[in-house]
């Protein structure tokens, strides 16, 4: 693979907007879920659900909150170090905080899977289809891609 014939200021700020799009797309997944969980306490059959169920619902939507901080959090860091000649810390952090953001998605999306199929038809459907789903994003999101590094 040849090299680019970049000054590290331009990589920093090609980077910065690699990881802008990615971003993009993991926000508009996590505001989507975390809308649609937020609403569940308010649908009327919500009193109806397990204390399992209850626990898996505040399990799923504390996951959600922290991927929405995490992937979110970059915009604010950028806001505040605007300017400041901090692009490498910036990319460095968005970064990893991205990285933490998928995760929790991840965790949010498998458990809100989870629970949908447990409340609809059953715990044992309910676990089957999240441990398939664990591992579908186990093995596209990290082990693919690690293998192709």
């Amino acid at each position: 693979m040849a090299d680019r014939d970049e000054t590290p200021v331009e990589r920093y700020d090609r980077n910065w907007a690699e990881l802008l799009q990615e971003l993009r797309v993991a926000q508009t997944g996590v505001q989507f879920l975390f809308a649609f969980l937020l609403t569940l306490p308010f649908n009327n059959r919500f009193g109806q659900v397990s204390s399992g169920q209850k626990a898996t619902y505040v399990a799923t939507i504390v996951c959600t909150a922290i991927a929405t901080v995490c992937l979110i959090a970059p915009v604010s860091h950028h806001r505040i170090l605007f300017r400041r000649g901090r692009k490498a810390q910036l990319v460095a952090v968005s970064s990893n905080l991205a990285g933490v953001g998928l995760f929790f998605l991840w965790l949010s999306i498998v458990g809100a899977i989870f629970l949908i199929f447990e409340v609809v038809v059953g715990t044992s459907w309910a676990i089957a289809v999240g441990a398939a789903f664990s591992a579908a994003f186990i093995g596209i999101w990290y082990v693919v891609p690690l293998l192709k590094r």
